[in-house]
């Protein structure tokens, strides 16, 4: 038995160690941050980052997504089944009481004998027997191999991991509506950009038809003028759509039906551009949400794989019960009635069929699963920042030189329209400006909007919008003891 034993601790302690090592390069800094390499210095995004753009009524769009995004309170609901799981897993680790009351009645036949001494005859010549029993019964498994534990840690971590994906979810609904919100104000623009072409457009061919009158021009320089008007005011519907599909959405995101919500917009240009600072790389292993919640669903896998392999070894339970027992009430609770009895007991696989050993390398196999998600998450994080940073830099630069366009344009379309009112300029070149600017004008918005959506991507890149708590140290409850 000793020998046996001895065997059991050793192979236990072989079984229930191991554990993966993620194997991750993170970066001395991030290359498209700035060009001084002292990065050190930048900071964390603030937690209400989205007030950088200025905008109130955006803050009360994204403060009311927080509040009542269905898809976040699904995510809380989710977090209170993890947390009753962890309980319900954690009482294994008690002892299980119960309380017991039994009261029976029986009658046997008259051709056999009494039986026991608690039965007695009755005036019809039955034979009675009454039995009242009140008792506790308790049992309880030592975890002599953790395996109870490592069911509550897997759990737990669970749970922690379902907190961290409600930041996820969270994270995701602000980036969300901020770049909807966007997506109004820039639809909006370009419904005040089109409008005002139209008009300029109707302008010069009220321009033409003067000319026209005066036998100057030709009817074929009124239709490619008016072939522009038709251009411009069929621009114009899809522009509406697009507003009133992006305040739906915002609708959608706040957890209201579309009819309560008003969304004023506006325009991009009222926004202030924020600066974002992204500090060290390695802070995204604590910034990012969802990092901490791979890292999460990792150690709960760790945990269930010492759960499975612990299975392979004894089991030792204890059961005892005690009471009163006896046929007549009154005598129940004296102590001549007491009674109890105590069992252990000690069950050792020995064939299964394969299931325990089938749920090791199930388990084995979810763990390997989770690492690479783990490392996949630390990489696209870094990924992410990169990108947006870059994204930051170009549409900057977009825009910048965009603006150089429309200025430019808008300077070649006064120039040709004065000279069309002078008669000195053939059609061709004023229809060719006009095309230029109206392009310019509606390309300069939309190089507005992808900068503010690059700036909401590397918010979105670097965790923000979230506080997050340092983790109590489990390594000690991390090892089998």
């Amino acid at each position: 038995m000793l020998v046996g034993t001895g065997l059991a601790l050793s192979l236990g302690g072989c079984l229930l160690t191991d554990q993966p090592e993620p194997g991750l390069d993170i970066p001395a800094r991030y290359d498209r941050s700035s060009a001084n390499p002292r990065i050190a210095e930048a900071a964390l995004p603030t937690l209400d980052w989205w007030r950088g753009f200025r905008s109130r009524e955006l803050t009360e769009i994204v403060e009311q997504a927080r509040d009542s995004n269905l898809d976040i309170a699904a995510a809380v609901a989710r977090i209170v089944q993890a947390d009753a799981n962890s309980r319900i897993a954690g009482a294994a680790l008690l002892p299980a009481i119960d309380l017991n009351g039994d009261a029976a009645r029986s009658q046997s036949s008259k051709t056999t004998g009494l039986g026991n001494g608690k039965a007695f005859v009755d005036n019809s010549g039955f034979k009675v027997g009454n039995t009242l029993t009140a008792s506790l019964s308790a049992s309880y498994e030592i975890d002599f191999w953790g395996k109870n534990r490592a069911a509550v840690r897997a759990l737990e971590e669970t749970a922690a991991a379902s907190r961290f994906d409600r930041e996820v979810v969270a994270l995701s609904t602000v980036a969300t509506a901020a770049n909807s919100y966007f997506q109004v104000l820039a639809a909006q623009d370009r419904l005040r950009v089109a409008r005002n072409n139209l008009t300029a457009a109707e302008r010069v061919l009220g321009l033409i038809r003067q000319r026209v009158n005066a036998g100057t021009a030709s009817a074929l320089e009124v239709s490619q003028q008016e072939s522009l008007v038709a251009t411009q005011r069929a621009a114009i519907p899809p522009l509406e759509q697009t507003v009133v599909q992006y305040r739906n959405a915002l609708a959608v995101l706040m957890g209201r039906s579309p009819e309560r919500v008003s969304v004023r917009g506006g325009s991009l240009n009222s926004i202030a551009v924020p600066r974002v600072t992204p500090g060290l790389p390695s802070e995204l292993l604590t910034q990012r949400p969802d990092i901490r919640e791979a890292e999460a669903q990792l150690a709960a896998a760790n945990a269930n794989v010492h759960n499975a392999r612990a299975q392979l070894l004894p089991s030792i339970t204890l059961t005892g019960e005690g009471g009163y027992q006896s046929s007549v009430f009154k005598l129940l609770t004296r102590p001549e009635s007491v009674f109890f009895s105590a069992a252990g007991g000690l069950t050792q696989p020995i064939f299964e069929g394969g299931r325990l050993t089938g749920n090791v390398d199930l388990q084995k196999g979810r763990q390997d699963e989770l690492l690479q998600n783990y490392r996949k998450a630390v990489i696209s994080s870094f990924s992410d920042v990169e990108t947006a940073l870059s994204a930051i830099r170009t549409t900057t630069q977009r825009e910048q030189l965009q603006r150089a366009v429309v200025t430019a344009s808008q300077q070649a379309f006064d120039i040709s329209e004065q000279r069309l009112r002078e008669g000195t300029i053939d059609l061709v070149t004023v229809l060719q400006t006009q095309q230029t600017l109206f392009t310019a004008q509606d390309a300069l918005v939309q190089a507005r909007l992808a900068r503010m959506q690059a700036i909401v991507s590397l918010y979105q890149a670097l965790g923000g919008g979230w506080s997050p708590k340092p983790r109590i140290a489990q390594d000690s409850q991390s090892q089998p003891r």
